[in-house]
């Protein structure tokens, strides 16, 4: 069946470190896995969790991707497997600690990105308004990366998260504050 041309497009281009391409395959199929996700645990934070270690993942072994299957349908069967881990360790109860692999995503701290630039515009008093509308976990890695000035590696220590994880919060919160941004801009 494979994929489309623009999606293939991408994900090479992922598999090549490209930031812009990691931030269009999240924004694509972030609605389908967190929607998968939802159907499974019911709880929007769990949820939410599970959908950014997906696509941690995902992105850690985006050169695993076979074009002969749908890009969706491998986030989804990540999901799926991540989505069981959880489930058994939440029935064992025991302490989980987190390994990352030796091969980190290769998201840098880059060129600001329009999102960045909307973001940086804003009044202070303002843009620190809108931050405190997106969920808590999203707007302790915006302060942590713009008021701390924090690099990627230093927010996963202080989190004490992996570091695809902290990568893939920061793409998915500068996404939801400059829509916040962009949305006032229209009222």
């Amino acid at each position: 069946m494979g994929e489309n041309s623009e999606i293939i497009s991408h994900i090479n281009k992922a598999k090549e470190g490209d930031q812009i391409a990691y931030k269009t395959l999240l924004n694509t199929y972030w609605k389908d896995v967190y929607r998968f996700q939802m159907s499974k645990c019911k709880d929007e934070n769990e949820a939410e969790d599970i959908t950014i270690k997906t696509f941690a993942k995902a992105f850690d072994k985006i050169d695993t991707y076979d074009q002969k299957y749908q890009f969706k349908t491998w986030l989804i069967s990540i999901s799926s497997n991540i989505f069981i881990d959880h489930l058994r360790r939440k029935k064992t109860e025991t302490v989980s600690i987190h390994k990352t692999d030796s091969e980190v995503l290769k998201i840098t701290d880059e060129e600001p990105s329009p999102a960045d630039k909307l973001i940086n515009e804003q009044n202070l008093a303002q843009l620190k308004a809108f931050i405190k509308q997106l969920k808590p976990h999203y707007q302790e890695v915006i302060n942590l990366r713009y008021f701390n000035e924090l690099s990627y590696k230093e927010i996963a220590e202080q989190l004490e998260e992996p570091l695809t994880n902290v990568k893939v919060k920061l793409l998915r919160a500068r996404k939801l504050l400059s829509e916040i941004i962009a949305n006032n801009k229209l009222n």
